[in-house]
Parts: structure tokens; C-alpha cells; sequence
């Protein structure tokens, strides 16, 4: 004997099933799975920061803050306010981690400034420690705490632009009902990296480096009558945005290569091989698309290259350097 259900609540059941049956398909065919946390990111730039030839004297710089000077918050789909920002807030780690990665550790010590405050606190600590649960014997036995390490250079700057919506585009058809369309969008960050001496103040070398970055959505559809009564409808789609925080790691150790050539062509740093970094120089300069103009020694060796306008031929004398490291710590 069978029991017919009123209509209500074999509508609800119905509805149940096809809820639960959506969600198990939803969560069997994922289109891209997650993978596993990985070691680091790296960039397209990472390999040239790496391959850097040592210096002649490795360099002591002091990073205080790489700050978010953009002043831009994320862009939302609706009318509500997003207090999420558009660019990272921890580039100043990216810039560290960039300056240790130069040339293999090879190029700058690097010195904690961010967290300066927790760093005295440490040490004040120490001693305090030391004076209140030690008898003066056994503190004079200990050596003192060994002085901070003073950099001669300090590197500043920031992400002073990001640029939304430079270039958008589209591309769309659909012929007896099959049809597809694409859409894609450029964005732009910028970052400004100067070098400043501590014992004067002078802005040794300031550069400036871009990235751009692409978002692409492509969309494929299809409604069709197959059949009397019968219509086949279906829609695809694949979108790829590139984060922005991975741009803005690109572009600061871009940065921080521009910054060591750029130096090295100005007479603040050398290279520990002359003719490495002449030869790393010049293809620097090619890359810039400036005319490197050899620079000739009295001696007549060839010393280094420097930038000359387009127009410009002749030889521009060998400028006089002085090493950062040495020069500031007099």
C-alpha cells in the first residue's frame, strides 16, 4: 500500500535532492586543484639578481621602511567600500630578501631597522637581566653586549604608483548559436629605490622600475536546438590574474639590480672582476637602449662605460669613485 505525500512536501524533497546533487558536483569536478605550499616564488629576475658577480668590498645599507605610497584601495564589483589595499604591505621584506639574494649574499649586509624598537627592547633586557639575577662577580666576568652595527647607506623609497585599467579589450562572436568572447586587462606597479649616504645625506643614485600586470578571462558558450523539444545550452569559462604582490616582488628586485649596475657605473661600488662587470655593464646599458661609450684610463685601459646621449661619440672621462663602504665609514 503506497502513501501518496501532499505536493508541498514532495516539491521541498525535490528541491533537498537536486541542492545535494549540485554541491556534489561542484566539489567533484574542480577545474584546478590547490597544491601544496612551495619554498619561495621566483621571478623572472631572481636568476640575473643571483648570478650578480661579488663586489670589491661587500656593502652595509640599513632598510627603515619600503612603504605603500599609492594610497589605492582594492577595486570592488559593487558600491561598498573595500579597505583592502591594492598593493602588499610587506614590501620592506621583499626588499631585504631581494639585498640578501644579490649576487648570493655576496653584495650587501643587511641591517634590522624595521623593528628597531623590539631590537632595543631585546637588549635592554639582556641587561637588565644580567644586573638584577647576576652578583657582580660573575657579571664581571661576562663580556658586554657587542655594539650595534651602524650602516654607512640607507635604502629607501616605495611603490609610489599603481596604475589600474591601462589597457582593456575585448573580443567576442557567435554564429547559429556557438559563440565564445574574451576580455583582458593591464595593470601597472611602480617602485622608486634610492640609495642615501648617512654621513651627509646625499641621495647617492635613485632608480625607478615598472611591472605590468595582465588579467585575461575567456568565455565559451553554446544554444542550440539539438533536437524537437530539445536545447542544449552550456557555458565555459577561465580567467587569469597574475597577483600583484608577485609583481611588486619582481619589480623591486629589478630594483635592486638597477641599483647595484647603476652604482657601478657612477663609481659608488665595483665589482670584485673588472672585466665581469664591464662586460654585465654594457649589456645593462644595451638593455636600457643608451649607447654605452667605453671609458679609457690614462694608462689607456679600458676602465668601465658610461651612458651618452644618442647623439654623443666621443669618449666622456673616467669619473672618480670611491667605494660606498669605505667612503662613509672614515
Amino acid at each position: 500500500m503506497s502513501i501518496a505525500l501532499p505536493i508541498a512536501p514532495r516539491l521541498g524533497i525535490l528541491l533537498a535532492t537536486a541542492a545535494i546533487a549540485m554541491t556534489g558536483c561542484t566539489t567533484l569536478f574542480q577545474p584546478i586543484s590547490s597544491s601544496k605550499a612551495q619554498i619561495g616564488y621566483r621571478s623572472q629576475v631572481i636568476d640575473d639578481l643571483l648570478a650578480l658577480p661579488p663586489p670589491a668590498e661587500k656593502i652595509i645599507v640599513a632598510v627603515y621602511k619600503f612603504r605603500d605610497q599609492t594610497g589605492q584601495y582594492k577595486q570592488s564589483a559593487t558600491s561598498t567600500l573595500n579597505y583592502s589595499t591594492a598593493v602588499t604591505q610587506g614590501a620592506t621584506s621583499m626588499l631585504i630578501k631581494a639585498l640578501e639574494d644579490a649576487g648570493q649574499g655576496k653584495w650587501f649586509t643587511v641591517v634590522e631597522r624595521e623593528s628597531l624598537p623590539n631590537l632595543l627592547n631585546e637588549r635592554k633586557i639582556i641587561r637588565q637581566t644580567r644586573m638584577q639575577y647576576m652578583s657582580r662577580e660573575d657579571l664581571s666576568k661576562l663580556p658586554p653586549l657587542p655594539p650595534m652595527i651602524y650602516a654607512p647607506v640607507i635604502l629607501d623609497g616605495g611603490i609610489i604608483a599603481y596604475e589600474t585599467n591601462l589597457l582593456t579589450g575585448g573580443l567576442g562572436a557567435k554564429y547559429l548559436g556557438i559563440g565564445g568572447d574574451t576580455q583582458f586587462q593591464r595593470d601597472t606597479v611602480t617602485i622608486f629605490l634610492r640609495a642615501v649616504a648617512v654621513q651627509d645625506g646625499r641621495v647617492l643614485k635613485s632608480v625607478q622600475t615598472s611591472k605590468t600586470i595582465f588579467s585575461v578571462k575567456l568565455d565559451a558558450s553554446v544554444f542550440k536546438f539539438v533536437g524537437f523539444k530539445e536545447l542544449l545550452e552550456a557555458e565555459a569559462g577561465f580567467s587569469s590574474n597574475e597577483p600583484p604582490q608577485m609583481a611588486v616582488l619582481e619589480a623591486i628586485e629589478r630594483g635592486v639590480y638597477s641599483m647595484i649596475m647603476e652604482g657601478a657605473i657612477d663609481g659608488l661600488w665595483s665589482f670584485q672582476n673588472p672585466t665581469l662587470g664591464q662586460r654585465l655593464i654594457r649589456h645593462y646599458l644595451e638593455e636600457k637602449h643608451a649607447k654605452a661609450v667605453p671609458v679609457y684610463g690614462s694608462n689607456g685601459e679600458l676602465e668601465g662605460f658610461r651612458m651618452a646621449p644618442p647623439d654623443t661619440t666621443s669618449e666622456i672621462p673616467a669619473a672618480t669613485g670611491v667605494d660606498a663602504a669605505t667612503h662613509h665609514n672614515d
